[in-house]
């Protein structure tokens, strides 16, 4: 896979976001790993939307089998990432919040990334 994200490399929904910075194939384990260490950290507040989809098969053959015989059979579904495609979006939650939860679910995926924020965020405190 060559070159950058051409769709989805944008904030759509949430204020806050990762954004993947390397070309990958992430594992619907990973992505789950990473939901999860989300909304522990926010506790039920504010909502999160995962951007990306494992629709991509992968298979693999059995240790110690010879050649031919087919195609082996589906190890696991990934989701083909590139430079620049939003992973995690959040929303409702402050700066602190989610910039310490998406830190948290950025450990758990095989790329680096970037936090992101929405360009029209003001936080709350200064606006007062």
């Amino acid at each position: 896979m060559k070159g950058n994200a051409q769709r989805g490399n944008q904030l759509s929904f949430g204020t806050f976001g990762i954004k993947s910075l390397q070309t990958s194939w992430i594992t619907g384990r990973q992505i789950e790993a990473a939901r999860i260490a989300v909304t522990r950290k926010m506790q039920r507040q504010g909502q999160i939307w995962i951007r990306i989809f494992p629709d991509k098969p992968i298979t693999k053959k059995p240790a110690e089998v010879r050649m031919g015989k087919g195609k082996g059979a589906p190890e696991a579904f990934v989701a083909p990432v590139t430079p620049g495609r939003m992973i995690i979006e959040v929303d409702g939650v402050p700066f602190d919040l989610a910039k310490e939860a998406l830190r948290l679910a950025a450990q758990k995926l095989p790329v680096t990334t970037k936090f992101v924020v929405r360009r029209d965020f003001v936080e709350s405190s200064n606006a007062e």
